[in-house]
């Protein structure tokens, strides 16, 4: 069995801001489900290691709008990780949080794609572009 974070036949997604925020302040939005629900979806999520949880967007045709996960890595304003399981792919979501000289670095990254020039890929690339600005609007508007 081959680890998605090192074999080389997928592909995996990486977004990368810099922030003016200290992590916590951007860890609260990444581990807070209703701060989570603002920027990305409705969720059940609880930043405990082991936990199984659902994103809920709205249901399209061909799919009912749920992405499976389960929490992989909790390490407080530092990293966190968990599974994304979507449209019969399995991948890992990984953020990455390190202090800056102007606030925090921030990393998404997401593995386990088949292909850059997979759907799930593009979709992906499109979607996390957008849901990452509404991160960085939902951080500075929270206390």
């Amino acid at each position: 069995m081959t680890d998605q974070m090192t074999d080389p036949t997928t592909q995996t997604l990486v977004i990368e801001r810099e922030m003016p925020h200290s992590p916590e302040k951007i860890w609260r939005a990444l581990t807070q489900s209703s701060l989570i629900e603002q920027w990305l979806m409705k969720n059940d999520f609880q930043p405990e290691v082991g936990h199984e949880f659902s994103f809920r967007a709205t249901p399209v045709p061909n799919w009912n709008g749920v992405i499976d996960c389960k929490v992989l890595v909790v390490e407080p304003n530092s990293r966190l990780s968990y599974s994304w399981g979507s449209f019969g792919l399995e991948t890992v979501v990984t953020w990455t949080l390190t202090p800056s000289k102007n606030g925090t670095h921030l990393r998404m990254e997401q593995s386990g794609f088949r292909s850059e020039k997979d759907a799930s890929y593009k979709g992906a690339t499109y979607g996390w572009q957008r849901f990452i600005a509404s991160l960085e609007h939902v951080v500075a508007e929270a206390n």
